[in-house]
């Protein structure tokens, strides 16, 4: 079922995201600045949003959500169709306004790094490393409640320290939908390696960031699958 508010909140949240990391990187800010710029948006949207769509801002973090059980597949279409649209919106608005006053600028809002061009496939085990870290932490804090209300600092800190580590490298994205947004406009997603790095990497980082959280918490999993399938009393 389409869910309006969970719609309008992922599109607010990931343009958010998009348009205010998408513009610290056009403004030559340095490697923290785009670090927190990416994590602050992030850890304010949680507060913000958390209580009507969970805040994934994130097409890798929705997919996880959706392997874990969490959401639903049915709900996580409604997540990328927002998270997608959000982007390229906040994509579309940033290259508006900076080709006013550069037409190059735009081009530094794309994810690549030093592994991208020459050592794509290294550069895809990168992205699904970041997104293991991040999807960790959601599982572990906001999922499974033990980050309490701490859960959207542990969230944003994540995201900081992953563009920290892995922004030289590959742009440190973690996240198809902030990629796509700006690639739209820059030509980079008509390259096959934007796909195989961006979004592959994302996805399969997500799927063992999920099985180690199974694997971690197996006896509370049961436990929560069995109260799934129990009938009903009436």
């Amino acid at each position: 079922m389409f869910n309006f508010k969970v719609f309008l909140a992922e599109l607010i949240g990931t343009f958010a995201l998009v348009f205010v990391g998408s513009a610290s990187a056009v403004y030559g800010a340095t490697l923290l600045g785009v670090a927190l710029a990416h994590g602050i948006v992030v850890l304010v949207f949680v507060y913000a949003f958390g209580h009507i769509s969970g805040t994934h801002v994130n097409p890798a973090v929705t997919f996880g959500l959706a392997l874990n059980g969490t959401v639903k597949w049915s709900e996580a279409i409604v997540y990328w169709i927002a998270q997608f649209l959000g982007a390229i919106i906040a994509a579309f608005l940033l290259r508006q306004l900076i080709v006013l006053v550069s037409a190059d600028a735009f081009s530094k809002s794309a994810t690549s790094g030093l592994l991208t061009a020459q050592y794509p496939y290294y550069a895809m085990g990168v992205e699904a490393l970041l997104t293991f870290f991040l999807v960790n932490t959601v599982l572990h804090t906001a999922v499974a409640g033990r980050g309490g209300a701490l859960a959207g600092v542990a969230i944003g800190l994540t995201l900081t320290l992953n563009i920290l580590a892995g922004g030289p490298l590959t742009g440190a994205s973690f996240n198809p939908a902030r990629t796509f947004g700006p690639a739209l406009f820059t030509g980079d997603f008509t390259h096959p390696m934007t796909y195989l790095i961006y979004f592959l990497g994302p996805i399969a980082g997500s799927v063992v960031a999920v099985g180690t959280f199974r694997y971690l918490n197996a006896h509370e999993v049961d436990e929560v699958d069995a109260k799934k399938k129990a009938p009903r009393r009436k």
